[in-house]
């Protein structure tokens, strides 16, 4: 196809594909809480495409904080960062990732307009496949020091510190590097401890990770090999799920599955519970099906691909199996449709004040096929007695400008050393710190 016809075709595929599905029917509280409304899907050939193409920020101009918080540049001028951890001692390390090249070469006429979404949504930059380390040495809340810590990974995602061992989970292998406190670069060429799905499809490909509070396992996410299972589940072995990896032999279980895409990872610093945040199903409508953030039980099964929200059939997947449908556990909470869950973070202080004392930051990376736009932007959920109780806030916002251009997207989130609360963006390449604008006498808790 030369380039004159194309742009044509993709000019005309793109306003073709943007114009289908219609607009959705609900507002966007309606898919969020503990019970969303679902309506009934709306199985399309042509799924809804809206894509807000990348921008980046303009000079001077930041996302748009909630009364009583501020918003500053932590760090700039990074390469896609996605995932981010904070060190013992402040210093926070930063994931610059993306897809490993040649994941899921879509083939035929949709394919090639698929990937043509991705690029303008600026998700098909070329990995950097390092991590960064970022060190504000004099506590005024920028970061200073910037050095690589590691390079040459293989599209790196999450990040876990166990006593002086670091663990990071490459797209498709969890490995282990001695880690030296203070330090600013790795000598170790590190080890494998386990294998990661992987492979030449690799749909879902980010893989993070976080330890038990002893440090004898640690547990890794899996997103599903396809949307809706359209591949055939042979190609979704140990996908859909969280691993549990004992890091002493590399031996692998399934902690808890039919969870399609899930990222985010935390302890609730009361009850204990492993909470994860996870990307539900596409194609079946704009308010369907909302993603959430949840409690996980071991063993527990959460419907991927059989069933959505508990046990609310997806007729598209054959053979169905009624078994697994009776046994999905619904989520604890939604935080809707196509919003892209992606960071979860658990407040440990009140250093941002009283209305973000008990409760997570959630980064929604933002619809890519959704109309109107959903996501882009941080929320805050507040818990009582551990459990989400109440609507989600917006905490960040102003990530799409009015003519719904991405000036970024927000990925991973975290609480650093002083309680601020850091935000990975990677399509303005910042790393944003929120801090309250009110004085504050209260310390972070361990």
């Amino acid at each position: 196809m030369n380039r004159p016809v194309a742009l044509a075709a993709l000019t005309l595929g793109l306003a073709f594909l943007q114009g289908c599905g219609g607009k959705s029917s609900l507002p966007d509280t309606a898919g969020v809480g503990s019970s969303p409304t679902l309506p009934k899907p709306d199985a399309a050939l042509i799924p809804v495409i809206r894509i807000a193409p990348a921008r980046g920020w303009p000079a001077g101009q930041t996302p748009q904080a909630a009364a009583g918080l501020a918003v500053t540049r932590f760090a700039a001028d990074l390469d896609h960062p996605r995932w981010l951890y904070v060190l013992p001692n402040g210093d926070v390390l930063v994931a610059e990732t993306n897809a490993p090249a040649g994941r899921e070469n879509r083939s035929g006429i949709r394919g090639w307009v698929m990937n043509k979404v991705m690029t303008r949504a600026g998700a098909t930059v070329p990995s950097a496949d390092r991590i960064t380390l970022l060190r504000d040495a004099d506590g005024d809340g920028t970061a200073e020091v910037r050095e690589v810590v590691l390079e040459n990974l293989h599209s790196p995602f999450g990040m876990a510190l166990v006593g002086n061992t670091l663990y990071v989970a490459n797209t498709d292998a969890l490995l282990r590097f001695a880690y030296e406190p203070g330090a600013t670069r790795i000598q170790d060429t590190g080890t494998r401890v386990a294998d990661l799905p992987g492979g030449e499809i690799n749909h879902h490909w980010t893989k993070n990770v976080i330890a038990s509070s002893d440090g004898s396992r640690l547990y890794v996410t899996s997103g599903s090999n396809s949307n809706a299972a359209e591949r055939g589940m042979e190609v979704e072995e140990h996908r859909a799920a969280i691993l549990e990896v004992d890091p002493a032999t590399g031996a692998t279980r399934l902690f808890a599955s039919g969870l399609r895409n899930p990222n985010g990872l935390a302890w609730h610093p009361h009850s204990g519970e492993l909470w994860t945040a996870v990307n539900e199903r596409d194609e079946i409508g704009n308010d369907l099906v909302p993603d959430y953030i949840t409690s996980v039980k071991d063993g527990g099964f959460y419907g991927w691909p059989y069933s959505y929200y508990g046990q609310n059939v997806d007729e598209r997947v054959e053979p169905p199996r009624p078994d697994l449908v009776a046994k999905a556990i619904p989520p604890d909470y939604a935080v809707g449709a196509h919003v892209a869950a992606l960071g979860l973070t658990f407040v440990r202080s009140d250093a941002l004040g009283a209305n973000y004392r008990d409760g997570a930051f959630v980064g929604l990376h933002g619809s890519w096929n959704r109309n109107p736009p959903s996501g882009y932007k941080v929320i805050f959920v507040p818990f009582s007695g551990g459990k989400p109780n109440g609507a989600p806030q917006d905490v960040l916002t102003g990530f799409l400008d009015s003519a719904g251009d991405a000036l970024g997207r927000p990925v991973g989130v975290a609480i650093d050393h002083k309680g601020a609360l850091l935000v990975a963006d990677d399509v303005g390449n910042v790393i944003w710190r929120v801090t309250s604008t009110a004085p504050s006498t209260a310390s972070p808790q361990p």
